[in-house]
């Protein structure tokens, strides 16, 4: 009797159970349900997921009847994905936590737990779905150079997480449909490829994929063209500006491309140096404005069409400029007259409209005053504001119709005397020559020495 009713209690449990979401209910159909059992539930941050790793966290299990944990899941390679399937067994009720390193990124998960005894199970937990973390991002930056024959080069920023052991590059031409694994690269550092034996006038895509230590395989980057000889023609009728203040023009011969799409053009410091895109344009002229005087550029031009292939440029680079700055005048003549410093220069540019003259007044060991002097018209200035015993230094600049500057001519520098009013020395007092007619005498032992022409000095 007592066997009958076992057979009910547990024959009614399966039906309870296995009505629930599909959820089987025990790992061996012949265990019973024992309703007593606690049910295991996870604490408040009980679910931590990584690309290839998920990990749990329940809360203690105090019930001394417990002696082990089943864990269910199912996941979308399962047969039945609706299905929760017997998975693993944790043997022992003291531990809380459990880590499932069989999954996939950026994949759903599904999870169950139940306690065990010897002869009975507890009944399922709540079903915790759990998404994966996506790989990670391949390289942030790819770039190709173009234009080689029959051959392309691509470069990388190398990827900053350290876990990355390789690159994979990938490659696939513009008729193929299928991305083909081309080549690996060892070492994270490492952030070139060279690419040879390519078709002449050909187009191919590029792409990289990172690899991890752990074998995680990374999205694939943003792709990258390389075209190999003969691209779009190129533009070769440049014409730059030299003589425009703040800007450079540039404008070239319209193109005949069929599939022409846009202009790009670039700018350098130097003709073979770095160039950089500055503009994308639909039409064939373009000012570049430049706040300085005088500062060269060379620029390039190249026709884009609509399949994003580019013509060469390296081969046609122009230069263009500023309106320099107006040249310097030469200083001439400085000096004090009077009570005054006069100075005169020469103009030695037939762009100025006017002069600038800068007086800097030396005040103290480190004091200086600074004056300006505008608008004036010819090539002379007098200063009257002067003091005596003082430093000054003067500079001129020139000044054209656009109000550009020019550097400062050489500095004179005038020192004033002490006073500027002249003060005579005064005159020494004039000495009276007296002749002595009379020969000097002079006794020496009673002899009498007469200085004459032929005086013998011993004799004294």
């Amino acid at each position: 009797m007592k066997l009958f009713k076992l057979s009910i209690l547990l024959t009614v449990s399966l039906l309870t159970f296995s009505a629930c979401s599909g959820v089987k209910p025990q790992v061996d159909e012949k265990t019973a349900i024992d309703n007593t059992l606690p049910i295991i539930t996870l604490t408040n941050n009980g679910i931590i997921s990584d690309m290839t790793s998920i990990a749990f966290e329940w809360n203690a299990i105090v019930d001394p009847r417990v002696e082990k944990i089943y864990i269910y899941r199912t996941s979308p390679e399962a047969e039945n994905k609706k299905e929760m399937q017997y998975y693993d067994t944790i043997k022992g009720r003291f531990k809380t936590h459990y880590v499932d390193d069989s999954v996939k990124p950026n994949t759903i998960y599904s999870y169950s737990f139940r306690v065990a005894t010897d002869d009975s199970q507890g009944r399922l937990s709540k079903v915790y779905k759990v998404n994966t973390k996506p790989v990670l991002q391949s390289v942030s930056w790819i770039h190709s150079i173009t234009g080689l024959p029959r051959s392309a080069k691509i470069i990388w920023r190398p990827h900053s997480n350290q876990r990355v052991q390789k690159y994979i590059i990938e490659r696939k031409t513009l008729e193929e449909t299928e991305w083909k694994e081309l080549d690996t690269i060892n070492d994270r550092l490492n952030a070139e490829y060279l690419d040879g034996g390519l078709k002449d006038n050909y187009v191919y895509m590029y792409r990289i994929r990172v690899k991890t230590y752990d074998g995680i395989v990374s999205t694939p980057s943003q792709l990258v063209k390389v075209v190999t000889k003969p691209l779009p023609k190129s533009v070769t009728d440049i014409k730059v500006t030299q003589n425009l203040p703040k800007a450079i023009q540039i404008d070239w011969e319209a193109t005949t491309q069929e599939d022409f799409d846009r202009y790009y053009v670039y700018r350098s410091e130097n003709i073979n140096g770095n160039y950089e895109l500055i503009a994308k344009l639909h039409n064939n002229t373009f000012s570049d404005k430049i706040d300085a005087d005088g500062v060269r550029y060379f620029y390039r031009v190249s026709v884009v069409d609509k399949d994003g292939l580019e013509s060469e440029n390296e081969k046609h680079s122009v230069m263009g400029m500023t309106l320099p700055k107006p040249t310097a005048p030469s200083v001439l003549k400085a000096e004090l007259s009077g009570s005054s410093i006069v100075l005169n220069w020469s103009n030695n540019d037939p762009r100025v409209k006017s002069y600038i003259v800068v007086k800097e007044t030396k005040t103290g060991w480190l004091d200086t005053k600074r004056d300006e002097f505008r608008d004036i018209s010819t090539t002379n200035f007098q200063d009257t504001a002067i003091t005596a015993d003082t430093t000054y230094t003067y500079s001129v600049y020139s000044l054209d119709e656009n109000k550009i500057l020019s550097k400062a001519s050489e500095p004179v520098v005038i020192v004033t005397p002490e006073s500027t009013q002249r003060v005579e020395a005064p005159k020494a007092k004039e000495v009276k020559e007296e002749v002595v007619n009379k020969p000097v005498e002079v006794k020496s032992n009673d002899k009498v020495i007469v200085p004459t022409e032929d005086l013998n000095m011993n004799e004294l």
